[in-house]
């Protein structure tokens, strides 16, 4: 009867092993999952297209591509982390890292990384997924955000047209977007569904922080004049100069694209990868140009999100996880990989290819933005996802509505975030 239960025990041993994410099963290839959040056709191509070459490589190494979905890649990964099915290498932002990284659910990199690839994405972009003492994700694209305008009507109005390096001030956005504006048409439309990246990122130009991290190393909430700069611009705008609509304040970007087509705004801000959809989408006949978001104290600085790519905890070959990363992001793989993406490299090699430097769709105004990106504000700050969710986005949308006003803007991200963050530093 023992001899029956052992060996019943050591079957079912041996069948879970197979069924083990990453696993080698009967001697074959080891397989590793790697999930995928590209969604732009030529983005997805390129993905499909690399992970095919590795493939045909390696054949002791094989990756499955699996497709992933921006809008709810968090709670799916906290769903496939606490149920041991995560995938092994996964795509990721950074802002979604921290409480991943301190949960222990992803693999620190730091001795798993080839010293080339270390070396060549600079350091202001490894302080995006760096925590504690460790380095729980990779980052290879960043997207500044640009300001798209319509060339025809700017150049009619004979406005000065900045570029990286004179810019327009905040000051200036103001007055000129001011001056585009009348018979119901606007110099800007702001698509703030999203409100909380857009300002705190932006504000970094002026000198904005907001999260200070004292000698405890916990971290809290200051609003400070810097801070204030890019909200107080957009509501100025909104109303008191009447240069920007209220009702584009709880859109998307792509919901301010056909009104940017028919002439109804002269600007919009936008993530630098919108370019493709503009440019697929257009009418024919349409001028469009990229500029350089708006300068303050700071200069061109902003803050930015690198999407990731990490490896969970749980993978039993984060060896050959950490191999398939590099090989994903050697300088002529990244290369496809922003092209894809419509996206800007980290690595320096990369930046420097001929292909992002080029005239054509803005390509060389962001990529002379590529020296001024810095980790966005919360890139590190645990329970930000939930300060975001409940505190911060419902006070700038009502900020930017009109219904609180400043004070009570502060007071809002002050008091009542620093007790949601209080609660994730005890």
């Amino acid at each position: 009867m023992r001899t029956r239960i052992t060996m019943a025990v050591a079957a079912l041993l041996l069948l879970l092993a197979g069924c083990s994410s990453g696993g080698r099963q009967h001697g074959g290839p080891v397989t590793l999952r790697f999930q995928s959040l590209a969604w732009q056709q030529e983005s997805v191509a390129a993905n499909k297209e690399l992970v095919r070459e590795w493939n045909a490589a390696h054949p002791d190494v094989q990756v499955e591509y699996v497709q992933g979905d921006w809008d709810s890649v968090h709670d799916q990964l906290l769903t496939s982390f606490e149920g041991g099915e995560a995938p092994d290498v996964i795509h990721d932002a950074s802002d979604d890292l921290a409480d991943f990284a301190y949960g222990g659910d992803l693999a620190d990199l730091s001795g798993l990384l080839p010293a080339r690839l270390k070396s060549y994405i600079p350091a202001r972009s490894w302080r995006a997924t760096t925590f504690g003492k460790g380095v729980y994700g990779v980052p290879f694209l960043q997207e500044p955000r640009v300001l798209i305008a319509n060339s025809a009507w700017l150049r009619t109005a004979k406005v000065r047209i900045p570029t990286p390096r004179h810019p327009w001030s905040w000051a200036e956005f103001r007055e000129i977007t001011a001056r585009l504006s009348g018979d119901g048409k606007y110099g800007v439309a702001w698509p703030l569904k999203e409100p909380v990246s857009v300002t705190l990122n932006l504000g970094l130009s002026a000198g904005g922080t907001l999260f200070q991290r004292g000698s405890d190393g916990k971290v809290s909430v200051r609003f400070g004049a810097g801070d204030a700069v890019v909200p107080r611009t957009v509501r100025d705008q909104i109303a008191r100069d009447r240069s920007a609509p209220a009702s584009t304040l709880g859109s998307g970007g792509s919901d301010t694209l056909p009104g940017f087509f028919g002439g109804r705004y002269a600007m919009v801000p936008l993530g630098f990868s919108y370019r493709q959809q503009i440019e697929q989408q257009a009418p024919k006949g349409f001028k469009w140009e990229v500029l350089p978001a708006p300068a303050g104290a700071d200069g061109l600085t902003q803050g930015v999100s690198p999407q990731t790519l990490s490896v969970s905890q749980d993978c039993p070959h984060k060896k050959e996880a950490a191999q398939f990363i590099d090989f994903l992001l050697r300088p002529k793989n990244m290369v496809r990989l922003a092209l894809g993406d419509w996206m800007l490299p980290t690595g320096t090699d990369a930046l420097a290819d001929p292909a992002l430097h080029t005239a054509d769709h803005g390509w060389a105004t962001g990529t002379a933005l590529a020296a001024h990106l810095r980790p966005a504000p919360a890139q590190s700050v645990r329970g930000y996802p939930e300060w975001k969710d409940k505190i911060a986005t419902p006070a700038f949308q009502e900020y930017y509505s009109g219904a609180i006003g400043l004070a009570a803007l502060r007071e809002r991200l002050e008091q009542d975030g620093n007790l949601v963050l209080a609660r994730y530093q005890r």
